[in-house]
């Protein structure tokens, strides 16, 4: 696969993740639904894998910027992953003890540091564990957990094609084509 398949797999991946970020919005817009904290950060996930994959599809880099890529795109699809599947848990278990509700995100991140408004969003709270809507008998944070694994394996499978063409490169001079004996 040439450098300008794995070009167009960004482009692809960036439409999936737009695409992504647009239903988030739709839902939230005309649909009228309320993200929690959980959704927020996995919109943010979202919204990162995206930014790496447009720009991985205009930069159009070689085999260490493609590498680069595609390890960028895992950390954030792995850190989206494990904010929907928190969500998941916390639905599919109603009788856990959650915390009160949380107050305004914004009043929040104004008077805490952030990283324990982050650790308070992965305790829980009683407005993440509400379904409030669902396709295919699956809520918005399971067809998030979906989305955010198939980037992973796009992720991981491409990054194991690159280790195995970098594999295969002989480590002399030499050409890794075969000449045919017509030639």
């Amino acid at each position: 696969m040439s450098l300008a398949c794995s070009r167009s797999l960004f482009f692809m991946a960036f439409i999936a993740g737009a695409l992504a970020l647009g239903v988030s919005y739709y839902l939230e817009y005309a649909v009228g639904l309320q993200p929690c904290g959980l959704c927020l950060l996995q919109r943010i996930c979202v919204a990162l894998l995206t930014g790496v994959y447009l720009m991985a599809s205009v930069h159009g880099p070689g085999r260490l910027g493609t590498l680069l890529y595609w390890l960028l795109g895992l950390c954030c699809s792995l850190a989206g992953t494990v904010t929907a599947l928190r969500q998941v848990l916390l639905q599919s278990d109603p009788v856990q003890q959650l915390s009160t509700c949380i107050p305004n995100l914004a009043d929040l991140f104004a008077t805490t540091p952030w990283m324990f408004v982050v650790q308070q969003m992965f305790e829980g709270a009683t407005e993440c564990t509400y379904i409030s809507w669902t396709l295919f008998d699956l809520s918005i944070p399971e067809w998030s957990l979906l989305f955010f694994v198939a980037m992973m394996i796009l992720s991981v499978c491409q990054l194991l094609r690159l280790v195995w063409v970098a594999c295969r490169r002989p480590l002399s001079g030499e050409s890794s084509h075969r000449a045919l004996v017509g030639d």
